[in-house]
């Protein structure tokens, strides 16, 4: 497999495990290395929601399953995994990256996992030092898988995500600038999934837990006072709630909805691999 220097807004790059740790119980988080020969140097996660294509081994292989590839070759590559055998083909899933640090070149991702998870959340439960992946992600910052985008003029920032969005609302949150104001929901399974956010925004930070009967996304932004006169929204998680909210904001609230960033990581019923298949949602607010 080969890779070469990161000239192309996104390339490959080679990772090994390099450590595992358990949050909580719905969450695993898996820190990457890459050798030098490896380049990941050359990553550059330009945000707190950065976005990235993990190729994970097939059940029963060490290795994820790709064609040859050099930069620039995205759509011939992904066209060459698709034509892969089923049991040789890399089980490909999109994460965000939680953090990335430099000297030594890391990447944390963080997984939720839950007990009928499928194969990207079988694979996080096992994974174990020096295990294989492949990352297809940005080679330079400002890049279009970079979706929170701050206003400057924003006087508050609305944040919901679920367990899947956690990472990166946490990152986000920890990127807010001090003295502005922050009204975040964040939606979990469990109340032990409580990861408490730092932050330097004067933030208001519910926590909507499933096993204690909590109120739906909508349920629970409508019954709070919003008082920005500038706002700026980021939602993210299980399309349906995702929709439903920025529906409410823009619809109800009367948010501009130029200022509302949503992002559905998944669909309820649905695999990651169907979701791409299916046909986009209409774009009604």
């Amino acid at each position: 497999m080969a890779t070469t220097a990161a000239t192309a807004p996104f390339t490959f790059f080679s990772l090994r495990v390099a450590r595992t740790r358990r949050l909580g119980p719905s969450l695993v988080r898996v820190t990457f290395t890459g050798a030098a020969e490896d380049g990941l140097g050359a990553f550059a996660s330009g945000g707190c929601d950065q976005s990235v294509s993990l190729f994970l081994p097939a059940s029963g292989r060490d290795e994820p399953g790709l064609p040859e590839f050099t930069t620039g070759e995205d759509p011939p590559v992904l066209a060459g995994w698709r034509a892969l055998p089923d049991d040789e083909r890399a089980v490909m899933r999109s994460y965000t990256v939680r953090e990335q640090r430099r000297g030594p070149d890391e990447l944390d991702i963080d997984f939720a996992v839950h007990e009928d998870g499928g194969p990207a959340c079988r694979w996080a439960l096992a994974a174990a030092e020096g295990d294989r992946a492949v990352v297809l992600g940005p080679a330079v910052a400002d890049n279009t898988a970079v979706r929170f985008r701050l206003p400057e003029d924003a006087d508050e920032v609305l944040i919901w995500g679920d367990e899947t969005a956690l990472p990166a609302a946490s990152a986000i949150l920890g990127a807010l600038p001090a003295g502005i104001r922050a009204r975040v929901w964040l939606a979990v399974p469990c109340a032990a999934d409580r990861l408490e956010p730092a932050t330097a925004a004067d933030a208001e930070v519910v926590w909507l837990v499933r096993e204690e009967g909590a109120p739906s996304a909508v349920e629970a932004v409508r019954a709070a006072e919003l008082t920005g006169a500038r706002p700026y929204a980021w939602i993210a998680g299980e399309s349906g709630s995702v929709k439903a909210l920025r529906r409410h904001l823009v619809g109800e609230r009367g948010i501009d909805r130029r200022r509302v960033t949503f992002v559905g990581y998944w669909r309820r019923g649905l695999t990651e691999d169907a979701l791409r298949s299916a046909p986009a949602e209409p774009d009604t607010y």
